[in-house]
């Protein structure tokens, strides 16, 4: 089976093109391939197929084999593998992902893709459609500081951390974290207890958010069945969202999100509700592996 190694700021998956290659079992295939020691290497493994409903469809599993519904990072390589391998000619392409169809905008150098926007659609801010099982009315006075309607500074205790989280889903549930500093954090030990915590019945990607200045955070983020990652596309949009809504920057404005890999610039457009994302991808290396006998193992 080919395949193509491909990064968006150090969140790195395997691509497979599936109209001309078949997985038989992608949620296996995401375990072994995604080994950093005895596969590939990677985040996850990600499918571009044929869709019925756009240009193409994007279908993501994490490396620990769960499908996922939307990858930020992922779906802006999947733009750049369809133009630099002449799956389209068009500059302006349709993804259909497990949250629905997103719309690229590709911004061409030298015959490649070079930096890609995606309109990543409205953020979900209702607590039942996160979803987030919050244990009272999320109206109730009981919460301090929350919005009515939406999870915003809710009080959590995960492990032993005590802090307050926003609840934002943009296609996957996420759940940021504000904090005075971030780097020194021990991701490892803490974001299990908020991946798997009860508030969230699918589960939770978790961002933890030092804000920098009013148009700028830095993140770390625990992704939901992959661990510590160096980007996450869908969580810098939720981060920037969600410190909006806790009027912490500017909502007239980019933010800029720094995370580990390198920098995601966050816009949501109040006039029309959508978030969007833009920034790099990049092809890493190619490859081929007898992934039959992989499987056998």
């Amino acid at each position: 089976m080919k395949f193509t190694k491909m990064q968006g700021i150090g969140n790195d998956y395997i691509y497979v093109n599936c109209f001309e290659e078949n997985v038989p079992d992608p949620a296996k295939a995401a375990r072994i391939l995604s080994d950093r020691h005895f596969g590939v290497g990677s985040d996850g493994l990600i499918l571009i197929k044929p869709s019925q409903e756009a240009d193409f469809e994007m279908e993501m599993y994490n490396l620990d084999g769960s499908l996922g519904a939307m990858c930020g990072n992922g779906i802006r390589c999947v733009a750049k593998y369809v133009y630099d391998y002449g799956l389209t000619d068009k500059t302006t392409i349709t993804v259909s992902t497990g949250s629905g169809v997103k719309t690229l905008d590709l911004t061409i150098k030298d015959g490649k893709a070079v930096l890609i926007k995606v309109n990543m659609g409205k953020p979900i801010l209702t607590p039942e459609e996160i979803p987030v099982a919050l244990p009272r009315d999320p109206r109730s006075a009981a919460w301090p500081g929350l919005v009515p309607g939406k999870a915003v500074k809710v009080p959590i205790t995960a492990g032993s951390m005590q802090t307050y989280f926003t609840a934002v889903s943009m296609g996957n549930p996420h759940a940021v974290i504000f904090m005075p500093e971030v780097e020194s954090l021990e991701l490892a030990s803490i974001g299990p207890h908020f991946e798997h915590h009860p508030y969230f019945p699918d589960r939770v990607n978790t961002e933890f958010i030092r804000v920098i200045d009013r148009h700028t955070l830095q993140m770390r983020v625990w992704e939901r069945g992959s661990g510590e990652t160096l980007a996450c596309g869908t969580g810098a949009c939720a981060s920037a969202v969600a410190a909006i809504l806790n009027g912490l920057v500017d909502a007239d404005a980019p933010v800029t999100v720094h995370l580990l890999g390198g920098d995601l610039e966050i816009f949501w457009d109040q006039a029309d509700g959508a978030v969007y994302m833009t920034g790099p991808a990049r092809v890493v290396f190619e490859g081929s592996v007898e992934l039959a006998d992989l499987m056998q193992e």
